[in-house]
């Protein structure tokens, strides 16, 4: 009997370590267009008050986009909470983008509308250069240590906040490789920020995972960044700000 009991605690232990590395991530995402817009130094001033006034009355009801990412030592998915609009805030049509991560074969694909095109990033892993602090802080219950990296091409500081009681190598937008599940990204200081709301723990299924039917244009990451870089080059040359809706992501 005693055996018995032994093992029982034994296998609901390890249920409960389970559950701790796989689960769904509801994050928000806010991009805060007046600060990004002044951050543009190449704008025209005739441009920044065309994107002033299009985002004035939009970022005093920002409630930013729900975002989720569905989590496990293999694989992840992130991609749109929903396509329905927050309260209080605006509705509009969000484009296809679905990034997938499959850790245990090195492998991704980035399903993601942009520049009018659906555009399918089907290459290896590649984790940024991540340098770890020893700041901590709690981000949606959990302590959180602190990460910075660097976008190459944006030329973006990347701040992560990832929890090591959650051992996932997944999290938000493009960024993953870090000891522990990122809870929170800051891009350039509080110009976008993405923080996790709710961490679920439960097993996946197959749907969690799902991505829709590929159709669009194939590319390597080297082939992505120069379309980026390329289009960044024009923006700046034309005095007009490469981000937004029919831009490219922040």
């Amino acid at each position: 009997m005693k055996n018995i009991v032994i093992l029982l605690c034994l296998l609901t232990s390890l249920a409960t370590m389970a559950q701790k590395n796989e689960g769904v991530v509801t994050y928000v995402r806010k991009d805060h267009w007046l600060k990004i817009t002044n951050r543009l130094t190449f704008l025209s001033q005739e441009e920044k008050d065309r994107e002033t006034q299009t985002w004035k009355n939009w970022e005093a009801d920002n409630k930013g986009d729900k975002m989720k990412l569905a989590f496990s030592p293999k694989e992840s998915l992130y991609t749109y909470n929903s396509d329905e609009p927050e309260e209080g805030g605006y509705s509009r049509r969000k484009g296809e983008f679905y990034l997938y991560r499959n850790f245990e074969k090195d492998k991704k694909i980035d399903i993601i509308e942009m520049l009018g095109k659906t555009y399918i990033v089907d290459d290896s892993l590649h984790a940024p250069a991540w340098k770890i602090g020893n700041q901590i802080k709690e981000v949606a219950g959990y302590i959180c240590m602190k990460a910075e990296t660097e976008d190459p091409i944006k030329k973006q500081k990347i701040t992560a906040w990832f929890a090591q009681d959650i051992p996932v190598s997944a999290g938000p937008e493009r960024m993953n490789g870090l000891p522990g599940l990122i809870l929170e990204l800051d891009i350039n200081d509080g110009d976008v920020t993405i923080e996790a709301a709710n961490v679920a723990f439960r097993s996946l299924t197959p749907d969690d995972l799902k991505l829709p039917k590929q159709k669009g244009k194939k590319l390597t990451d080297a082939a992505y960044d120069a379309l980026i870089k390329q289009h960044i080059i024009d923006r700046i040359s034309a005095r007009q700000t490469p981000y937004g809706w029919a831009g490219i992501r922040y």
